[in-house]
């Protein structure tokens, strides 16, 4: 029998990380912390692009959270700026990939740094065998969760 608590504790948590991470002032922190002057809002897009490398604009919009037609633009302003190129996808020409640039990927490495130094300051008081724990047990949930069906699996399943 599951111990319905432990899950309500868990997902608290959990909505308190998602809303610490969503939060626009955080992002505004970052950045600071990084020296990158850039829009928040292509904040996430640049991150994005700069944790998985190359993505589909479209996948890119799904994983952000954001509509195509939103990201093309914010992708469109990253372009300007010189932070990201898109071509055409080799195997599908219809399809566009995003990719961050020499500078984007610079810029990138800055805010990874200082995310870095906030994570090191955060968790500056845990042993080092919690500090792993911690890191092999949220990618082990992380992927876990990745591994659920969609609406749309259970959609197609449905349909069968």
């Amino acid at each position: 029998m599951q111990n319905t608590h432990i899950l309500d504790e868990l997902a608290g948590g959990l909505l308190d990380i998602v809303n610490f991470l969503n939060a626009p002032q955080r992002d505004e922190a970052l950045l600071r912390a990084a020296g990158v002057d850039l829009d928040r809002a292509l904040f996430p897009l640049l991150a994005r692009l700069g944790m998985q490398g190359p993505l589909g604009v479209a996948e890119l919009a799904e994983q952000v959270g954001r509509d195509y037609t939103t990201v093309s633009r914010q992708l469109a302003r990253l372009e300007s700026l010189g932070l990201v190129t898109r071509k055409a996808d080799i195997e599908d020409r219809r399809r566009s990939i995003a990719e961050n640039t020499a500078e984007g990927s610079a810029r990138f490495a800055a805010i990874r740094e200082a995310r870095r130094r906030a994570l090191t300051r955060a968790l500056a008081d845990w042993p080092e065998d919690d500090r792993q724990a911690l890191t092999r047990l949220v990618r082990r949930f992380a992927d876990a969760l990745g591994e659920l069906p969609t609406v749309e699996d259970d959609k197609a399943r449905g349909s069968t």
